[in-house]
């Protein structure tokens, strides 16, 4: 499969001699590789690409002398993919791929290169940058937005600390709006309509209040769909529910100064996400009878089939969030150089509700206050984020235009506050003590304790257990940059960059209200030592199943010793000097090169967590660094009919930060040694006057070496466990091809005819590939894959009207996104799932 992607991919790059000879007086419309606002028209009326403008380095210029390896995508490529948020972008950037678990807000990752930070904690930030506008959104969940009045998308790959301030060490997405229109009004409107009941509608208008001198631009969209997944108790998830509206304001203040300020607001209210239990030794088994619950415990749709009907068996998972922005970007011609200033607030407030046991059973609930056994004071849990920024840069040239130097200044602050509140249900006891069935036997489990161990060494049933946690974090970040291109000759450019990052963080837990009366009785049995010695050894066992960290009273007294949870209040410190050099130029006319160096940051922090600092342990993990080579070549062939891009990498990381779900506990721990090389190519041709193509193939190897930490592989470390294997969602190969036919019927109405494939070697969906003892974790590997796109549309002959009609997955490949540990389920496993086959109509209309 990918061996045929492999050989399509380069032989785009081997266009038909015929297309040298195409009519220079042909009229067909030109392949947009980027918006024509920031592109050079070609040269011609002939079919050659038009010149992509890319401000990867602050500064605006051809994407084939920029020295880094880049994708750029422009508002055709996002409408004709049907790209509605970040997810779908790895239908147009092979080295990219972004997916969900639990919750959109915490639990989203993104990954280039196969590099990425797991979501799940939202102390976290990701090691992909997201910046709308010169904005740096700080969590992946924040960047979730749809994408909608879109100027450009680029995909740097690889890191980007120098320029991108913060959090770049596997790359960036920047991202641009359209700006208001000071000459002209225009505006557009789009209405979707597909399977699942999506209805999608996006708009925007921009109009001039003062000609040459004030416009305002409003841009909006709304989206709703039922649930992908749906439950064997009646309930949805995977659903969308959300709205968002921009608002801008652009004023030319004076020929050379201008101010644009940008406002938003979003909302959604979604249910999102339940998992799909592939894996259930003890259901299957018939266990849980033993302990007097039903005998598949609560999961009646597991395996294949389920995977197959994207049938679940959880309850609630309710994630609604809202957030709201202003940013200010004033661009100043001082004459000796340019000066811009970016400054931004924004606000990200997300709850959730859920029963994340993934099963029918009332075993515990998270932030719902509604559940049979929640306490009054009980809340949905929340995540809060407020961010402040500001970024200075002066850009000018020097040595008769040889230097081009730019000086600048960042800083940033960020407040978090989360609560996250759970009560254990009235199958909690029960269902727990199944988990010792299998050691001790049924018999033994159902007369010994009457099915719920807990209950008989605590004398307690800890149903209705409950604590609500507290978590603060206060974060600094302060930086000067510099960034400065060369020209040693004609043909030969230095590239160097600088940036100085100083770090701080404050960190807290504490736990505003618990109750917990069945651990504390097993617990200070156990300090006691009260128990006699044919029901002793159970007592860890009991612990353990008794006091789930997520509702247990932290700091019990006289049980410091005890895996139990223990509130904090510290402060995390580090600073660091990011650098890049690079040399780069033109090998000949339509073959330019580049070579460099880059040393990459991404902060450390705290696990906010009630697990991290079970027992004593240090809640905060370590800043993660790498270091990048990289060497590329770009040009054109074909006459200015074909591009390409070709980037050959080596990445090497320190101290990776890594979040684990063991079942029980959320677990952060830095790996010292990870690594990351391969070979990406992007190719753009026109293949004829009315046929284009695209195509990528990226080979990743992306791994923990077999020493990533001092002593190599062992089974009994999280850290070491991950020795020898391949990183999460990192498969070899990725593989991209699209054809796009263009062309008008007789009465001059243009219609197109577009198809995508993506294809994917295997690849691994977990954090650790084996357990404990060492055998290999069940339903790991995604096996490889391929997704095809179809989308056609016929537009009137003023280009008024476009009415499309699309299919993506259209096969309906089901495919795992991430797969995990069952929470309290011994080896069960679960799945969160990638979107089935969807289509639908889109209607547009421009004006």
């Amino acid at each position: 499969m990918l061996a045929g992607a492999s050989a399509a991919v380069l032989s785009l790059i081997q266009a038909p001699a015929m297309a040298q000879e195409a009519d220079a007086q042909n009229t067909a419309t030109t392949v947009e590789a980027a918006p024509p606002a920031a592109s050079e028209p070609a040269a011609d009326s002939d079919k050659r690409l038009s010149v992509v403008k890319v401000t990867a380095t602050r500064r605006e210029e051809s994407i084939l002398d920029v020295p880094l390896a880049v994708t750029a995508i422009s508002p055709t490529e996002i409408e004709r993919q049907g790209v509605a948020d970040l997810r779908a972008l790895d239908n147009l950037s092979a080295s990219f791929n972004m997916n969900s678990t639990q919750t959109e807000s915490q639990g989203t990752s993104m990954r280039i290169r196969g590099v990425g930070t797991t979501g799940n904690n939202i102390g976290l930030e990701s090691a992909v940058g997201v910046f709308l506008d010169g904005v740096y959104l700080s969590r992946p969940g924040v960047a979730l937005g749809d994408l909608v009045d879109l100027q450009q998308i680029e995909v740097l790959r690889g890191p980007q600390g120098t320029l991108f301030g913060r959090n770049t060490s596997a790359g960036a997405l920047n991202i641009t709006t359209k700006a208001p229109n000071l000459r002209e009004k225009d505006g557009f409107a789009n209405v979707t309509a597909g399977n699942y009941g999506l209805v999608n509608v996006q708009g925007g208008f921009s109009a001039p209040i003062v000609e040459d001198k004030f416009a305002v631009r409003l841009s909006g969209a709304y989206r709703t769909r039922d649930g992908l997944v749906e439950s064997t108790t009646g309930a949805e998830s995977h659903t969308r529910d959300r709205w968002m509206v921009r608002g801008q304001a652009l004023w030319q203040i004076t020929p050379d100064a201008k101010l644009r300020v940008i406002a938003d607001y979003s909302d959604a209210d979604e249910q999102c996400c339940d998992a799909i239990v592939t894996v259930d030794p003890l259901g299957e088994a018939g266990i849980y009878a033993a302990v007097g619950l039903p005998a598949n415990g609560g999961v009646s749709a597991f395996g294949p089939r389920a995977l197959d009907s994207l049938t679940s068996n959880g309850e609630q998972f309710q994630n609604p969030f809202q957030q709201e922005g202003i940013s200010a970007q004033l661009d100043w011609n001082l004459g000796f150089a340019d000066l811009v200033y970016i400054g931004s607030y924004r606000d990200f407030h997300a709850e959730s509700i859920q029963h994340s046991e993934y099963v029918s059973l009332d075993v515990y609930a998270v932030g719902d206050n509604t559940a049979p056994f929640a306490a009054p004071s009980v809340r949905p849990s929340y995540d809060d984020i407020k961010t402040t920024t500001h970024e200075l840069r002066l850009q000018g040239q020097a040595f008769n235009g040889r230097l081009d130097w730019l000086l600048g200044t960042y800083y940033s602050d960020e407040d978090i506050e989360e609560r996250a509140t759970m009560t254990l249900g009235g199958d909690y006891g029960r269902y727990v003590s199944a988990l010792l069935v299998p050691a001790l036997g049924a018999q033994a489990v159902s007369v010994g304790f009457g099915g719920n161990v807990p209950a008989a060494l605590g004398g307690v049933d800890p149903a209705g257990s409950y604590a609500d946690n507290k978590f603060n974090q206060q974060g600094e970040s302060l930086s000067i940059f510099t960034h400065n291109v060369l020209e040693l000759t004609d043909r030969l450019n230095l590239t160097v960059g600088l940036r100085y990052v100083e770090e701080t963080k404050d960190g807290s837990f504490e736990q505003m209200s618990a109750s917990s009366p069945a651990c504390a009785n097993i617990a200070n049995g156990i300090v006691a030592n009260a128990y006699p010695a044919n029901v002793a050894p159970l007592a860890p066992t009991a612990l353990a199943l008794t006091c789930f960290p997520f509702a247990t009273e932290a700091d019990l007294p006289a049980s410091a010793f005890l895996p139990l949870p223990r509130t904090f209040n510290d402060t995390f410190e580090d600073e660091e000097l990011v650098y890049t050099v690079k040399l780069g130029g033109s090998l000949t006319e339509n073959l330019n090169f580049y070579a460099g160096f880059t040393h990459g940051f991404k902060s450390g922090g705290f696990n906010l967590d009630p697990t991290a600092a079970t027992g004593g342990a240090d809640p905060r993990f370590d800043s993660e660094k790498i270091d990048a080579t990289e060497v590329g070549l770009k040009g054109t062939f074909n006459d200015g009919r074909g591009r390409f891009d070709l980037a050959v990498f080596n990445q090497e990381m320190e101290d990776f930060q890594v979040l684990e779900f063991t079942g029980t506990q959320f677990q952060t721990f830095n790996v010292p040694k990870v690594v990351s090389k391969g070979v990406e190519i992007e190719v753009q041709t026109q293949l004829t006057d009315n046929l284009s193509a695209n195509g990528a193939l990226t080979y990743t190897d992306a791994y923990y070496p077999n020493d990533c930490a001092p002593g190599g592989f062992d089974p009994s470390n999280p850290v070491n466990r991950l020795c020898g294997f391949k990183l999460t969602n990192a498969p070899e190969w990725v593989g991209l091809i699209g054809l796009t036919w263009e062309s008008a019927l007789d009465n001059g109405m243009p219609y197109f005819l577009t198809g995508t494939v993506r294809s994917e070697s295997e690849r691994r969906t977990s954090t650790q590939a084996v357990d404990d003892t060492g055998a290999r974790l069940a339903d790991d590997i995604q096996d490889a894959n391929s997704k095809l796109n179809l989308r056609a549309g016929i537009s009137t002959a003023d280009d008024r009207w476009t009415f499309e009609i699309w299919g993506n997955n259209v096969t309906d490949e089901q495919t795992k996104n991430v797969t995990f540990n069952m929470p309290l389920r011994g080896t069960a496993r679960g799945v969160f799932i990638q979107d089935p086959a969807t289509y639908g109509v889109t209607l547009r209309t421009r004006f």
